[in-house]
């Protein structure tokens, strides 16, 4: 299923970057709830085309899933993400961008999610895609757009 390295990569750094990440939506954005629980999910190829059929009837492997619950009684927020490793490998060399870079930002993508923000016209893409860049920047990571 999931390779030794992208295992390790999961134990090392997306605790961090979820962290990271959540200190800067807090500073950006006014928000209404005491926290977040996120339930993450690495799949291959397979799994990610499956899962994608399955919540989209999209039938090929996409980079994240993002399923919001909303807040439980305390108010925190719960989610699920489910991130195929190997597409997200493939689009950050396809776009010339670092590993970290693209999984970084389709973290902070999925969090927005979460958050009830989505891109299913213009003026909701322009509004996401605006944050995303805002927040990406505060962390010193360039504009995963251009």
């Amino acid at each position: 299923m999931n390779s030794s390295s992208d295992q390790a990569f999961s134990r090392q750094k997306l605790r961090a970057y979820f962290g990271q990440l959540w200190k800067q939506i807090h500073q950006i954005l006014d928000l209404d709830c005491q926290g977040i629980r996120i339930g993450l999910c690495l799949v291959d190829e397979k799994e990610g085309q499956a899962y994608n059929q399955s919540y989209r009837q999209k039938n090929y492997a996409t980079n994240i899933l993002t399923f919001e619950y909303g807040k439980d009684e305390h108010q925190v927020i719960q989610t699920d993400m489910i991130l195929c490793m190997p597409v997200l490998r493939k689009e950050a060399k396809e776009q010339h961008k670092t590993f970290e870079q693209h999984t970084v930002h389709l973290l902070l993508h999925g969090l927005l999610h979460a958050l009830g923000f989505d891109h299913l016209d213009e003026e909701q893409a322009q509004e996401m895609e605006s944050l995303e860049v805002e927040i990406l920047n505060s962390m010193g990571y360039p504009n995963p757009y251009e």
